[in-house]
């Protein structure tokens, strides 16, 4: 299991091309905790999580394209968010994003997810990336241990053919 993360949002990644493009997929199955209550009697899955996905597929993209150089990766910015569709259990989100604009600490990217080739989400969002010895110097052995456990589970979602 992935560390760190509460809601894994990426089951798997099936295209990947560092410094360009990736795509991945959710399955969203009736097993997951957010679900009774959003919403009884007609559960989707959330936007903020359909959001979530978007970013957790670009990170992927990211830390492979800079060889996983950072620990950490976080959300700093959304725009032209459009929720499109609903996802609903039994269904599955395929995410694809790409670099828009990279920089050394942030990186734009366009992304999208479709469920049964149908829009459901999309936008373009920013994302950072640090190491947290950067701002506290004596965390570096957190960086290298997370850096590490993000390294395998890399490996377990990604496995070119």
């Amino acid at each position: 299991m992935i560390r760190g993360m509460r809601f894994l949002l990426v089951d798997r990644i099936t295209e990947l091309k560092a410094g360009e493009t990736v795509t991945a997929i959710k399955h969203l199955t009736r097993s997951e905790e957010y679900l009774g209550d959003h919403f009884p009697g007609f559960p989707v899955m959330p936007g903020v999580l359909m959001l979530e996905s978007l970013v957790q597929a670009s990170a992927w993209l990211w830390r492979a394209t800079e060889e996983f150089k950072f620990s950490t990766i976080l959300l700093k910015q959304s725009k032209a968010l459009r929720f499109n569709s609903f996802l609903t259990p039994g269904q599955t989100l395929v995410v694809t994003s790409r670099i828009h604009k990279a920089g050394e600490v942030e990186c734009t990217f366009k992304a999208g997810g479709t469920v049964n080739g149908t829009s459901a989400v999309n936008a373009r969002i920013t994302l950072e990336q640090f190491n947290l010895a950067d701002r506290a110097p004596a965390l570096a052995q957190a960086d290298a241990s997370r850096i590490a456990a993000l390294r395998n589970d890399f490996a377990r979602l990604w496995q070119p053919k």
